[in-house]
Protein backbone atom coordinates (compact mmCIF):
# COMPACT_ATOMS: atom_id res chain seq x y z
CA UNK A 1 0.00 0.00 0.00
CA UNK A 2 1.08 3.67 -0.82
CA UNK A 3 0.77 6.43 1.11
CA UNK A 4 -2.57 7.36 3.01
CA UNK A 5 -3.45 3.45 2.66
CA UNK A 6 -3.92 3.83 -1.55
CA UNK A 7 -2.53 0.35 -3.64
CA UNK A 8 0.80 0.83 -5.22
CA UNK A 9 2.22 -0.72 -8.38
CA UNK A 10 4.95 -2.60 -9.42
CA UNK A 11 6.79 0.36 -10.94
CA UNK A 12 6.54 2.38 -8.00
CA UNK A 13 7.50 -0.25 -5.30
CA UNK A 14 10.32 -0.97 -7.13
CA UNK A 15 11.34 2.53 -7.08
CA UNK A 16 11.03 2.99 -3.74
CA UNK A 17 12.90 -0.25 -2.54
CA UNK A 18 15.79 0.93 -4.80
CA UNK A 19 15.48 4.14 -2.67
CA UNK A 20 15.80 2.85 0.70
CA UNK A 21 18.33 0.06 -0.67
CA UNK A 22 20.61 2.74 -2.82
CA UNK A 23 19.90 5.40 -0.12
CA UNK A 24 19.82 7.19 -3.64
CA UNK A 25 16.92 9.15 -5.86
CA UNK A 26 16.20 6.98 -8.67
CA UNK A 27 15.96 10.53 -10.79
CA UNK A 28 20.24 10.10 -9.57
CA UNK A 29 20.65 6.86 -11.60
CA UNK A 30 21.99 7.68 -14.81
CA UNK A 31 21.14 5.25 -18.56
CA UNK A 32 24.76 3.59 -17.99
CA UNK A 33 25.42 1.41 -15.14
CA UNK A 34 27.97 -0.67 -13.70
CA UNK A 35 27.23 -3.53 -11.20
CA UNK A 36 29.68 -5.11 -8.98
CA UNK A 37 30.36 -6.70 -5.54
CA UNK A 38 33.25 -4.83 -4.32
CA UNK A 39 32.66 -1.53 -2.36
CA UNK A 40 36.66 -0.99 -3.53
CA UNK A 41 35.80 -0.46 -6.98
CA UNK A 42 32.84 2.21 -5.88
CA UNK A 43 35.79 3.72 -4.22
CA UNK A 44 38.00 3.94 -7.27
CA UNK A 45 35.08 5.42 -9.72
CA UNK A 46 34.08 7.91 -6.75
CA UNK A 47 37.38 9.04 -6.32
CA UNK A 48 38.30 9.40 -9.94
CA UNK A 49 35.22 11.01 -10.96
CA UNK A 50 35.26 13.23 -7.63
CA UNK A 51 31.80 12.10 -6.54
CA UNK A 52 30.18 11.10 -2.90
CA UNK A 53 29.61 7.33 -2.43
CA UNK A 54 25.84 7.32 -1.58
CA UNK A 55 25.07 4.41 0.68
CA UNK A 56 21.46 2.78 1.37
CA UNK A 57 20.53 -0.06 3.54
CA UNK A 58 21.74 -2.86 1.22
CA UNK A 59 23.64 -1.00 -1.50
CA UNK A 60 26.51 1.66 -2.11
CA UNK A 61 26.12 3.63 -4.89
CA UNK A 62 27.80 6.69 -7.00
CA UNK A 63 26.41 8.64 -9.95
CA UNK A 64 28.55 10.39 -12.59
CA UNK A 65 26.46 12.93 -14.88
CA UNK A 66 29.54 13.44 -16.50
CA UNK A 67 29.75 10.23 -18.19
CA UNK A 68 26.29 9.61 -17.61
CA UNK A 69 27.27 6.36 -16.09
CA UNK A 70 26.05 5.53 -12.32
CA UNK A 71 28.08 2.39 -10.57
CA UNK A 72 26.42 0.15 -7.74
CA UNK A 73 27.83 -2.72 -5.64
CA UNK A 74 25.03 -4.99 -5.10
CA UNK A 75 26.91 -7.51 -2.17
CA UNK A 76 27.14 -11.16 -3.17
CA UNK A 77 25.22 -13.99 -4.14
CA UNK A 78 22.45 -14.97 -6.72
CA UNK A 79 18.89 -13.34 -4.52
CA UNK A 80 21.11 -10.12 -4.30
CA UNK A 81 21.58 -9.97 -7.97
CA UNK A 82 18.18 -10.87 -8.87
CA UNK A 83 17.15 -8.03 -6.81
CA UNK A 84 19.14 -5.41 -8.70
CA UNK A 85 18.21 -6.76 -11.94
CA UNK A 86 14.44 -6.53 -11.12
CA UNK A 87 14.80 -3.36 -9.30
CA UNK A 88 17.29 -1.60 -11.77
CA UNK A 89 15.25 -2.92 -14.83
CA UNK A 90 12.19 -0.09 -13.62
CA UNK A 91 14.71 2.91 -14.31
CA UNK A 92 15.26 4.29 -17.93
CA UNK A 93 19.04 2.22 -18.15
CA UNK A 94 20.30 1.57 -21.20
CA UNK A 95 22.65 -0.84 -21.18
CA UNK A 96 24.47 -2.17 -17.98
CA UNK A 97 27.81 -4.25 -17.50
CA UNK A 98 28.58 -6.39 -14.49
CA UNK A 99 32.24 -6.18 -13.19
CA UNK A 100 33.13 -9.48 -11.43
CA UNK A 101 35.55 -12.06 -10.44
CA UNK A 102 35.59 -15.79 -10.86
CA UNK A 103 37.42 -18.25 -10.56
CA UNK A 104 39.25 -19.76 -13.73
CA UNK A 105 38.89 -23.54 -14.11
CA UNK A 106 41.70 -23.87 -16.66
CA UNK A 107 44.95 -24.85 -16.28
CA UNK A 108 46.62 -22.23 -18.86
CA UNK A 109 44.53 -19.51 -17.13
CA UNK A 110 46.48 -16.70 -15.14
CA UNK A 111 45.31 -14.13 -12.33
CA UNK A 112 44.73 -11.26 -14.02
CA UNK A 113 43.20 -12.40 -17.37
CA UNK A 114 39.63 -11.72 -18.26
CA UNK A 115 36.56 -13.87 -19.05
CA UNK A 116 33.99 -12.89 -21.24
CA UNK A 117 30.82 -15.45 -20.30
CA UNK A 118 28.44 -16.00 -23.34
CA UNK A 119 26.48 -18.09 -20.76
CA UNK A 120 26.05 -19.75 -17.39
CA UNK A 121 25.34 -22.94 -15.45
CA UNK A 122 22.16 -22.62 -13.38
CA UNK A 123 23.24 -24.57 -10.58
CA UNK A 124 21.55 -24.10 -7.18
CA UNK A 125 21.39 -20.25 -7.29
CA UNK A 126 19.08 -19.03 -10.07
CA UNK A 127 15.52 -19.19 -9.17
CA UNK A 128 13.02 -21.10 -11.70
CA UNK A 129 10.64 -18.22 -11.02
CA UNK A 130 12.14 -16.21 -13.91
CA UNK A 131 11.98 -19.32 -16.85
CA UNK A 132 11.53 -22.92 -16.09
CA UNK A 133 15.12 -25.12 -15.29
CA UNK A 134 15.65 -25.52 -19.19
CA UNK A 135 15.83 -22.23 -20.15
CA UNK A 136 19.49 -21.13 -20.49
CA UNK A 137 20.91 -18.45 -18.89
CA UNK A 138 22.92 -16.39 -21.56
CA UNK A 139 24.62 -12.50 -21.50
CA UNK A 140 23.20 -10.40 -23.70
CA UNK A 141 24.73 -10.49 -27.26
CA UNK A 142 24.96 -6.65 -27.74
CA UNK A 143 26.99 -6.22 -24.85
CA UNK A 144 29.17 -8.80 -25.03
CA UNK A 145 30.11 -7.66 -28.42
CA UNK A 146 30.55 -4.63 -27.13
CA UNK A 147 32.95 -6.38 -24.21
CA UNK A 148 35.19 -8.35 -26.58
CA UNK A 149 35.45 -4.79 -29.05
CA UNK A 150 36.75 -2.92 -25.85
CA UNK A 151 39.41 -6.21 -25.12
CA UNK A 152 40.75 -6.76 -28.48
CA UNK A 153 41.44 -2.77 -28.40
CA UNK A 154 43.53 -3.01 -25.51
CA UNK A 155 45.11 -5.76 -26.53
CA UNK A 156 43.73 -7.39 -23.44
CA UNK A 157 44.39 -11.09 -22.38
CA UNK A 158 40.39 -12.91 -22.32
CA UNK A 159 39.22 -15.93 -22.39
CA UNK A 160 35.15 -16.60 -23.50
CA UNK A 161 33.24 -19.45 -22.05
CA UNK A 162 30.61 -20.58 -19.81
CA UNK A 163 30.69 -20.35 -16.19
CA UNK A 164 28.95 -22.27 -12.95
CA UNK A 165 27.05 -20.28 -10.89
CA UNK A 166 26.66 -21.50 -7.38
CA UNK A 167 25.69 -20.76 -3.98
CA UNK A 168 28.40 -22.24 -2.39
CA UNK A 169 31.03 -20.37 -1.85
CA UNK A 170 32.98 -22.65 0.63
CA UNK A 171 32.91 -25.72 -2.01
CA UNK A 172 36.76 -25.76 -2.50
CA UNK A 173 37.00 -28.49 0.04
CA UNK A 174 34.32 -30.64 -1.24
CA UNK A 175 35.44 -33.35 -3.62
CA UNK A 176 31.71 -34.39 -4.57
CA UNK A 177 30.84 -30.97 -5.89
CA UNK A 178 34.68 -30.67 -7.20
CA UNK A 179 33.93 -33.80 -9.51
CA UNK A 180 30.45 -32.59 -10.50
CA UNK A 181 32.12 -29.25 -11.28
CA UNK A 182 34.62 -30.42 -13.57
CA UNK A 183 32.19 -32.57 -15.65
CA UNK A 184 30.21 -29.62 -16.80
CA UNK A 185 33.13 -28.25 -18.87
CA UNK A 186 32.75 -25.09 -17.23
CA UNK A 187 35.76 -22.69 -17.58
CA UNK A 188 35.00 -20.63 -14.52
CA UNK A 189 32.76 -20.48 -11.19
CA UNK A 190 31.31 -17.77 -9.51
CA UNK A 191 28.38 -16.95 -7.82
CA UNK A 192 25.58 -14.00 -9.69
CA UNK A 193 26.31 -14.92 -13.76
CA UNK A 194 23.32 -16.91 -14.06
CA UNK A 195 20.92 -15.45 -12.59
CA UNK A 196 21.77 -11.75 -13.79
CA UNK A 197 21.39 -13.39 -17.13
CA UNK A 198 18.16 -15.22 -16.35
CA UNK A 199 16.07 -11.84 -15.01
CA UNK A 200 17.80 -9.67 -17.19
CA UNK A 201 16.24 -11.86 -20.00
CA UNK A 202 12.70 -11.87 -18.27
CA UNK A 203 12.97 -8.03 -17.68
CA UNK A 204 14.27 -6.82 -21.04
CA UNK A 205 17.39 -5.09 -18.77
CA UNK A 206 20.47 -5.01 -21.62
CA UNK A 207 23.41 -6.44 -19.40
CA UNK A 208 26.37 -8.15 -20.09
CA UNK A 209 29.51 -9.27 -17.71
CA UNK A 210 33.22 -9.25 -17.99
CA UNK A 211 35.00 -10.91 -15.15
CA UNK A 212 38.44 -10.99 -13.72
CA UNK A 213 40.30 -14.30 -12.85
CA UNK A 214 40.60 -14.02 -9.61
CA UNK A 215 42.18 -17.64 -8.20
CA UNK A 216 42.76 -20.53 -10.07
CA UNK A 217 40.17 -23.01 -7.23
CA UNK A 218 41.34 -26.64 -8.77
CA UNK A 219 44.80 -25.66 -8.40
CA UNK A 220 46.37 -26.64 -4.73
CA UNK A 221 48.14 -23.46 -4.40
CA UNK A 222 45.48 -21.63 -6.26
CA UNK A 223 42.59 -21.31 -3.85
CA UNK A 224 42.14 -17.38 -2.74
CA UNK A 225 43.39 -16.09 0.43
CA UNK A 226 42.94 -12.96 2.33
CA UNK A 227 46.54 -11.85 1.03
CA UNK A 228 45.80 -12.94 -2.79
CA UNK A 229 42.61 -11.24 -2.59
CA UNK A 230 44.31 -8.11 -1.49
CA UNK A 231 47.02 -8.49 -4.24
CA UNK A 232 44.42 -8.67 -7.11
CA UNK A 233 42.77 -5.69 -5.86
CA UNK A 234 45.17 -3.75 -5.49
CA UNK A 235 46.49 -4.66 -8.85
CA UNK A 236 43.69 -4.64 -11.53
CA UNK A 237 40.91 -2.22 -10.14
CA UNK A 238 41.62 0.49 -12.01
CA UNK A 239 41.69 -1.38 -15.17
CA UNK A 240 38.79 -3.68 -14.55
CA UNK A 241 36.37 -0.92 -13.75
CA UNK A 242 38.00 1.77 -16.60
CA UNK A 243 37.48 -1.23 -19.16
CA UNK A 244 33.50 -1.26 -17.72
CA UNK A 245 33.43 2.29 -18.86
CA UNK A 246 34.89 2.09 -22.08
CA UNK A 247 32.99 -0.86 -22.59
CA UNK A 248 29.23 0.44 -21.86
CA UNK A 249 30.24 4.10 -24.52
CA UNK A 250 30.90 1.55 -26.51
CA UNK A 251 27.56 -0.16 -26.12
CA UNK A 252 25.58 2.97 -26.18
CA UNK A 253 27.09 3.59 -29.90
CA UNK A 254 26.38 0.04 -30.74
CA UNK A 255 22.69 1.05 -29.46
CA UNK A 256 22.52 4.40 -31.84
CA UNK A 257 23.36 2.20 -34.31
CA UNK A 258 20.43 -0.14 -33.79
CA UNK A 259 22.89 -3.05 -33.94
CA UNK A 260 21.48 -6.48 -32.99
CA UNK A 261 20.96 -7.70 -29.43
CA UNK A 262 19.39 -4.72 -27.37
CA UNK A 263 16.03 -4.74 -26.70
CA UNK A 264 13.93 -2.34 -27.84
CA UNK A 265 12.84 -0.36 -24.60
CA UNK A 266 16.83 0.31 -23.91
CA UNK A 267 17.29 2.12 -27.81
CA UNK A 268 17.21 5.78 -28.23
CA UNK A 269 14.30 6.63 -28.87
CA UNK A 270 12.83 4.64 -26.08
CA UNK A 271 14.25 7.32 -23.74
CA UNK A 272 17.23 9.71 -22.37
Amino acid sequence: MGKMGEPIGEAQFARDTLERYSGSATEDFQPNLIITNFPSYVEYFAKTRGVPIIKGSMFEVAHAPKEETSILDFKIGSPAAALVVDLCSFLPIRASILLGMCGGLRRRYVVGDYLVPVASIRDEGTSNFYFPPEVPALSNFLMQKAVTEVLDQQHSTYHIGITFTTNMRFWEFNEEFKTRLKATKAQAIEMECATLFTASYKRKFTLGALLLISDLPLNADGIKTKKSSAFVFEKYTADHVEKGMAILKVARKMQAKNIKGSYHRNLPEAGR
